[in-house]
């Protein structure tokens, strides 16, 4: 099993950046998918961006190409999602999450959550 805390959100202004972390506790780190998915208020959780265990290749929501990067750093047992030119409609819960499985872009394919972090981005 993998024990999952979010942590770097906050409030900022359209056009601005956050970094977001995820620290992951749990023998088989390294063997695990690692994803971001977002909730915004009365909407279902959506996928953002994934890394595979397999080849630690990146993979990311058409959405988001080109403004968000996710890279994780296995002798840390961390995961980060640097957020850039952020829009008002990027706002919501950020939760990460692991999976056995690559390439998950659905949230059923994952099996372990954090709590998840709050991203505000303002207008």
């Amino acid at each position: 099993q993998v024990q999952l805390v979010e942590s770097g959100g906050g409030v900022v202004q359209a056009g601005g950046s956050l970094k977001l972390s995820c620290a992951a506790s749990g023998r088989t780190f390294s063997s695990y998918t690692m994803g971001w998915f977002r909730q915004a208020p009365g909407k279902e959780r959506e996928f953002v961006a994934g890394i595979n265990w397999s080849d630690g290749g990146p993979f990311h929501a058409y959405t988001v190409k080109g403004r968000f990067t996710i890279s994780r750093d296995n002798a840390k047992n961390m995961v980060f999602l640097q957020m850039n030119s952020l829009r008002p409609e990027n706002t919501g819960v950020y939760y990460c999450a692991g999976s056995r499985r690559v390439g998950v872009l659905s949230q059923s394919g994952y099996n372990y959550w954090g709590q998840g972090t709050q991203v505000t981005v303002s207008s």
